[in-house]
């Protein structure tokens, strides 16, 4: 028998609710994929006292929006690079760029180091400094103040500063080139990267010449530092590093060196640390463009005792670990033929549902049990006697096809089953039409 609702129904209507739910399923699934393909945007906190730092990360962020990177960046300026990784110890941002010898990093993952950041203890030109020792009783400007506390305690416990009475005080960069004139310091102690830029700023903290040149001032200790503090490695600065000619330093010069690295909160997600990774190493060389110190850009260390241990998702890209093909889309590769399958069953019940292609034919049995609903409901001896014709005509019409020799006609049996079972229902109906009282009709 046929569906009640595909034979009451006209067609137009239902054309027009398999339309409706067609509309509503594509819309369906256009959200749920735009959901499942939308960027996801992650908080970065990062912090310098000449704000290049938030520039320098806006400048990534930047890049991954116009390659359409599946990862997105917020950068969230915290002013130094202490109060970056305060934030990020907080937990109140999933990203930080943080200096390896600064803050809580327990809950730190490396992402990428994006530069290093090399100790310099510069003494003005002219100055008979030209040694750690020589720094007894002295003071020695900080710049950067509590960014560089670490440094600081490290010299002093190495060199016991404080029995030399060497005294450091913090000072702002605005105020550097003040107290150097001043001699409010005898010397400067700053951490940068060896770029251009900084360079330049550091040259600008004193009044040069062609004969006057500053002193910087060895680290000689640096490898002891090191093997105690992790945060730390010895470093030689390249000859010639601050001033070319003549050479400043004269020779190559020891000194320290920690890490600025990009971190990420160990509750982040495997797979979205490597596109972040991925995303941010292959924008590199485009950054480069921009600025150059995104050339120090590079892959933090991936020993299993690294000072910084790397997130899983950044390692699996460093160590060549990520999904192959088949990992990636072997699921769409096993799904796919049920989605279509399922997919071939909605358009064929669609199909069924509108009453489209062929149909077969109602037969003789078909119409004689529709008799049966007829004869249940007749209300007069005569819609049982246009029945009773309508019983003839299909039995005579039956015998006329078998004497045919009609291979589709219904057999004799089968339809004098179905026609004596209507007889018996007429004969029910007329005995209770005959019961009903007669309605004496108006004079």
């Amino acid at each position: 028998m046929k569906s009640t609702i595909s034979t009451n129904l006209p067609l137009w209507l239902r054309l027009f609710l398999l339309v409706g739910i067609a509309a509503f399923a594509t819309g369906a699934a256009l959200l749920a994929y735009r959901y499942y393909t939308r960027p996801v945007t992650l908080t970065v906190a990062v912090g310098s006292i000449d704000g290049e730092a938030a520039k320098a990360m806006s400048g990534i962020a930047g890049e991954l929006v116009s390659r359409n990177a599946p990862v997105r960046l917020k950068v969230i300026d915290s002013g130094t690079a202490l109060e970056a990784a305060n934030a990020f110890s907080a937990g109140k941002v999933d990203l930080a760029v943080v200096r390896g010898d600064v803050g809580d990093l327990s809950q730190a993952q490396a992402v990428v180091v994006v530069s290093h950041m090399v100790v310099l203890i510069i003494a003005p030109p002219g100055s008979s400094i030209d040694s750690i020792d020589s720094l007894k009783g002295h003071i020695v400007g900080v710049v950067g103040g509590p960014v560089n506390a670490k440094i600081v305690d490290v010299l002093t416990n190495e060199y016991d500063l404080a029995s030399a009475k060497v005294a450091f005080k913090n000072v702002t960069l605005t105020d550097v080139r003040q107290a150097i004139q001043s001699k409010q310091v005898s010397a400067l102690l700053v951490a940068i990267p060896l770029a251009e830029k900084y360079l330049a700023r550091v040259r600008g903290f004193f009044q040069l010449d062609h004969k006057k040149a500053p002193v910087l001032i060895p680290i000689e200790s640096a490898g002891a530092i090191a093997e105690a503090e992790r945060a730390f490695e010895s470093f030689d600065v390249p000859k010639g590093t601050l001033r070319g000619s003549p050479p400043v330093p004269e020779d190559d010069l020891t000194t320290l060196r920690t890490s600025l690295y990009l971190v990420a909160q160990k509750r982040l997600g495997t797979d979205l640390v490597t596109s972040l990774t991925q995303a941010i190493m292959s924008a590199r060389r485009d950054l480069m463009r921009e600025q150059p110190i995104f050339a120090q850009i590079t892959a933090p260390s991936t020993d299993q005792d690294a000072y910084l241990p790397l997130h899983p998702g950044a390692a699996a890209v460093y160590n060549s670990t990520t999904q192959s093909f088949m990992d990636e889309y072997g699921n769409w590769i096993y799904l796919t033929p049920m989605v279509l399958g399922g997919a071939a069953t909605l358009l064929a019940a669609a199909w069924k549902f509108l009453g489209l292609g062929s149909q077969t034919s109602e037969g003789p049995l078909d119409s004689l049990y529709a008799l049966g609903r007829r004869i249940r409901k007749a209300v007069t001896e005569a819609e049982l006697s246009d029945i009773e014709e309508e019983i003839d005509d299909i039995l005579r019409a039956e015998r006329a096809k078998s004497a045919d020799g009609d291979e589709n006609a219904v057999d004799a049996a089968t339809l004098n089953v179905a026609a004596h079972r209507l007889e018996g229902l007429i004969h029910d109906r007329r005995a209770v039409l005959a019961k009903r009282p007669v309605v004496a009709s108006a004079a």
